[in-house]
């Protein structure tokens, strides 16, 4: 099976001059842990659930709502993946495991030509999809 035809096409996107509290509060709030970053429909990073902790140790000793003013102050750009591993939708979910497994990252963005933004893969996609074809062969 292709990636194109498991990844999830309905994205929350950030641009790079947002700032990390706005994306704290859409990942808590959405329950996301990856966040690809784009400059109009190109992919120019990626925030992960592991940037924004990372981001966010840097005040661990203060407060919670100085914690949320500290992270109202940094874009995504300063904190962000820069260098995005991608894939394309015409790859197969085993291309798209073995990339994971291989660059040690949770969610691929999946992109055309130029780095155009299409759809993300997870590795909670490519599990489900190895759990669900097992249940077929059973």
């Amino acid at each position: 099976m292709l990636v194109k035809e498991v990844m999830k096409t309905q994205l929350v996107t950030l641009n790079d001059d947002s700032k990390l509290g706005f994306a704290n509060d859409i990942m808590y709030l959405g329950r996301i842990r990856h966040l690809p970053v784009v400059r109009g429909e190109n992919v120019v990073g990626i925030l992960t659930q592991r940037d924004l902790y990372r981001a966010s140790l840097t005040s661990i000793l203060t407060n919670w709502k100085e914690n949320n003013e500290f992270l109202d102050s940094i874009k995504v750009s300063e904190v962000m993946t820069k260098q995005v591993v991608t894939i394309s939708p015409d790859a197969t979910i085993e291309e798209a495991a073995q990339i994971m497994i291989d660059k040690k990252v949770g969610a691929l963005p999946v992109v055309r030509e130029k780095n155009k933004l299409i759809g993300l893969i997870t590795e909670t996609d490519v599990l489900q999809f190895f759990v669900d074809e097992s249940k077929k062969k059973k």
